[in-house]
């Protein structure tokens, strides 16, 4: 039966794959200084919709929405982010702090002459994509988060939840400097590739699909531009627990958020006071799903991002 079902999921995922890359069309965009990888998709007329991948995947983490919003009319942008697979990885952490990455997606906005964008985003594609409504929010016209608390509402619970410290063990351990990429990296990105497979469910992500994340690693400095984003991260976080405290930042843009209840990183107790943020927000949650709730339950949530967004 375990063979039967890895045979059933290596030919669905061979058809996904196939699905994903056949209209896909590549390009370099340059925005804030840096350019970006950045693959589109669907009818050139279509309402444009930005997809902003996490960590440690790149615009493949995409791969089952894609087709379905393409399908549904719409014009997909969908970018490696800085450090990420093809894209450019400056130097230097502060070349990663959130402030930073938001501006390189509102240069994305302004390349493909979009004035109100709809913007999803993942893990940390999610923090950008929350960091844009917050900074840029007359930029945006709809935001779909998936499995990322509000950045306010994050920085309080790693500071002020022991359970959450704990869960985010991996954020403290990417701050040492060399080791974590040697640590990760060796023996063809092993233990990259354990973490990423042991946070999902048994099918959650396949060999096929392990073997193309290790081709966006293997880039030359991808590594380290990859985890630059936690020590950026850190040292931000670092800053707001020695300032003075402000009321966390409220989100004016509409705002839906999908949310796996397995994930073994965040909390699922950090969404509602993350959806309480927003002006106009609804809250999923997906029993069943992990972190990667838009691979474990991908149909659901397609339905649910074509809904919202149109």
């Amino acid at each position: 039966v375990s063979l039967l079902c890895r045979i059933i999921a290596h030919t669905n995922n061979s058809e996904t794959i196939k699905r994903y890359t056949r209209g896909m069309q590549t390009q370099i965009i340059a925005t804030n200084n840096i350019n970006l990888h950045v693959m589109t998709d669907g009818p050139e007329n279509g309402t444009p919709v930005i997809l902003l991948h996490g960590f440690p995947e790149f615009h493949f983490g995409w791969r089952k929405q894609v087709p379905a919003l393409v399908e549904a009319g719409f014009r997909v942008i969908v970018p490696d982010q800085r450090g990420y697979n093809l894209s450019d990885k400056p130097k230097g952490i502060s070349a990663y702090d959130v402030d930073i990455l938001a501006k390189d997606i509102v240069g994305l906005f302004d390349y493909f002459g979009i004035e109100k964008a709809k913007l999803i985003g993942h893990d940390w594609g999610a923090v950008v994509a929350w960091t844009v409504a917050i900074n840029h929010p007359e930029r945006l016209e709809k935001l779909a988060i998936l499995n990322v608390p509000h950045p306010d509402v994050m920085t309080d619970f790693v500071l002020n939840n022991s359970a959450q410290r704990k869960k985010s063990w991996y954020v403290f351990f990417f701050q040492i400097p060399w080791f974590v990429e040697w640590t990760l990296g060796r023996n063809n990105y092993h233990n990259l590739a354990r973490m990423l497979v042991g946070s999902g469910r048994k099918l959650t992500f396949t060999e096929q699909d392990v073997t193309e994340y290790k081709k966006a690693w293997s880039q030359k400095g991808a590594l380290t531009g990859m985890i630059n984003w936690y020590r950026a991260a850190m040292r931000r976080g670092l800053r707001y627990a020695f300032s003075k405290k402000s009321p966390a930042r409220r989100v004016h843009v509409p705002t839906m958020m999908l949310w796996g209840k397995r994930d073994v990183a965040l909390s699922s107790e950090m969404a509602q006071p993350s959806i309480d943020l927003c002006d106009d927000g609804e809250l999923t949650f997906f029993e069943k799903s992990t972190h990667w709730v838009q691979h474990d339950a991908s149909e659901e949530v397609n339905q649910k991002l074509i809904g919202f967004m149109r």
